[in-house]
């Protein structure tokens, strides 16, 4: 399977570049593979689409301010570091620019010494490691120096940053947000919950694979990049449980997606506590072990998202609601509007 069966004509101006004042005054597309229909409606309306005993799962990760603007100590040039992984102790995976001046043995300075920084090792593609140096806690600092990392296509200034983070967002370590998560309000999880459902909490830190393209022609060459991911007893629990009670399992984003069937494909269709990394690549010809439908955002052309979504019906059915999106003049990507993809089994 080709990377190219999987690419779309977007017009640029449906690239969301605010987020709504109203986090549910989305649009929402609904995808029903099984009859071939697709509904339009409004993301406060998607409580309608969930019954008592089915479960919804949401990423409770945390975006980190963690784009940082500071100065080489020897030539004083500027330089841009993104926070991407914690390894061990202070040191991170980052992702810097330009990168052809870090060198091993770089020192960067951010805040005027608040927070020092010296290169320990070099990446593929702008990576760099470094061990950072400061006195006090290494997070209150970070969100005096830190600013939100908003994707590359969106141009426009973010005036609220909460507004880039979801309103259960807990656990601090993610380069970039569960963008599906972000429609969801206090109240509407409130009425969620009043109706039966199942409310329901993974983690997966999102790494460096959400800001690389696909750079191979064949889908099979592909090698996703690892993200940190945590499965608590009780989550697991609670999630079994709805399954062996014939109630439908739907995850809030490829986020959770991934989260949970990396833990079903480990220990052969339940879940169980769990933690580490993973590289999991879902695309069609996968067989979920988990989940029964997903709440997403629309995706970048040709990207691993896109072929994610796919695997749940078909390729030719995901590319046919994503024409039907672009005509209806929905909003794409981080800020954008949402769908609720019913899998072929739902």
């Amino acid at each position: 399977m080709r990377v190219e069966d999987f690419d779309f004509d977007l017009p640029e101006e449906l690239i969301a570049q605010v987020p709504l004042a109203d986090r549910t005054s989305s649009k929402l597309l609904i995808t029903d593979y099984a009859n071939q229909k697709l509904t339009h409606t409004n993301f406060s309306k998607i409580i309608d689409e969930l019954h008592e005993g089915d479960c919804l799962v949401l990423n409770d990760t945390k975006v980190m301010p963690a784009r940082l603007m500071g100065t080489k100590k020897d030539t004083g040039a500027n330089i841009e570091v993104l926070l991407l992984t914690q390894m061990e102790g202070d040191e991170w995976e980052t992702l810097v620019k330009p990168a052809k001046r870090v060198k091993i043995g770089t020192k960067i300075v951010f805040g005027e010494g608040l927070l020092t920084a010296v290169c320990t090792g070099l990446k593929d593609h702008g990576g760099r490691i470094f061990r950072f140096e400061y006195t006090g806690v290494f997070f209150e600092v970070l969100d005096k120096l830190g600013e939100m990392p908003l994707p590359p296509y969106i141009h426009e200034k973010l005036e609220d940053k909460d507004r880039y983070q979801t309103v259960y967002a807990k656990e601090q370590g993610s380069a970039a947000a569960p963008t599906a998560g972000l429609h969801f309000t206090t109240e509407l999880l409130e009425e969620i919950k009043a109706k039966g459902i199942k409310i329901a909490f993974v983690t997966l830190h999102v790494g460096l694979g959400t800001f690389r393209p696909v750079s191979v022609d064949s889908i099979d060459d592909h090698e996703m990049h690892s993200e940190f991911y945590r499965v608590t007893q009780e989550t697991a629990e609670l999630i079994n449980g709805v399954k062996e009670a014939g109630g439908k399992v739907v995850a809030v984003g490829t986020t959770s997606t991934r989260t949970l069937e990396t833990v079903a494909t480990k220990f052969d269709g339940i879940l169980k506590e769990d933690s580490g990394w993973t590289s999991i690549f879902i695309y069609p010809g996968y067989e979920f072990k988990c989940i029964d439908g997903m709440i997403t955002n629309f995706h970048l052309p040709k990207s691993t998202l896109v072929m994610l979504v796919s695997a749940l019906t078909s390729k030719e059915f995901i590319l046919s609601a994503y024409q039907e999106a672009i005509e209806q003049r929905y909003r794409f990507f981080s800020f954008g509007d949402a769908m609720f993809i019913k899998g072929r089994n739902y």
